[in-house]
């Protein structure tokens, strides 16, 4: 029986009641969901047949109903929020840590990240400070894939071997240092599921965004919303060939009237 596509679920910080956010512009509290909203989510996938998985169990790609679950910036509701509901539902994750907002506001402690790791959970790197690769210098691109990976692995005692680029942004340069630093794969924002014969380092998700109904949500797992999505990233792709990744990023904070960045 031939292998299933997987698709690979992104998400970023949950928000809880009485809890202030990391940020607060429109650009990336739109990839803030509320914490009941991904305890729905994750019992519909239960409750359907589906499993959730890390990286590494999914790069196995079994026949049953599975999806991977990832949360990127290492924000402290991994810890407290995303969890135990995970653990309560029998599902795994892996939670890709940007290195350098370790014990900042907001972020997970040294101390959280320690104890996600010994529950079971699965870490990954998403770099040292979150910067955009494909616009960084040998040595900073080395720092932020390198060096961040190192400082979470001495901080966990296990090997980090999946990385995640923040912001989908990465070329040619990315993909060398990654893999010559020693992950097994690199993890993109393109909207297509993954199968047996992707290439590891560039192994697609799709971000859950906060806008998103039970619909949406049932049609990206089962991989029939992903089409269209392409179509709309290839749009958003060619737009920062052309005007860079600054350039774009003012464009698109005035049109979500937001003050700056994208995540």
């Amino acid at each position: 029986m031939a292998a299933r596509g997987i698709v690979f679920l992104m998400y970023h910080e949950l928000e809880s009641p009485g809890r202030a956010l990391c940020q607060s512009e429109p650009g990336y509290v739109r990839y803030v969901l509320a914490q009941e909203r991904f305890q729905s989510q994750v019992v519909w996938l239960r409750e359907n047949g589906w499993c959730g998985l890390n990286v590494s169990e999914a790069l196995f790609f079994p026949t049953a109903q599975a999806v991977a679950i990832t949360f990127d910036d290492g924000s402290e509701t991994d810890f407290i929020t995303a969890a135990p509901i995970l653990k309560k539902t029998g599902f795994n994750a892996t939670f890709y840590i940007t290195a350098g907002r370790m014990g900042t506001r907001g972020y997970m402690s040294p101390e959280q990240l320690r104890e996600l790791s010994s529950l079971g959970f699965e870490i990954g790197c998403h770099s040292m400070t979150h910067a955009y690769l494909n616009d960084l210098q040998p040595s900073d691109l080395r720092r932020e894939i390198v060096d961040a990976g190192k400082t979470i692995e001495d901080l966990i005692g296990k090997k980090v071997q999946h990385f995640s680029c923040p912001g989908g942004r990465y070329d040619s340069r990315t993909i060398a240092v990654v893999q010559e630093a020693g992950y097994r794969t690199m993890a993109t924002s393109r909207s297509y599921a993954n199968f047996p014969s992707t290439n590891p380092f560039l192994l697609g998700r799709v971000a859950i965004l906060r806008g998103f109904d039970d619909t949406t949500f049932a049609e990206i797992c089962t991989g029939k919303a992903l089409f269209k999505m392409r179509l709309l990233e290839s749009v958003r792709g060619s737009a920062r060939n052309l005007f860079g990744n600054a350039a774009y990023d003012r464009v698109r904070a005035l049109m979500l009237r937001e003050p700056s960045g994208e995540r």
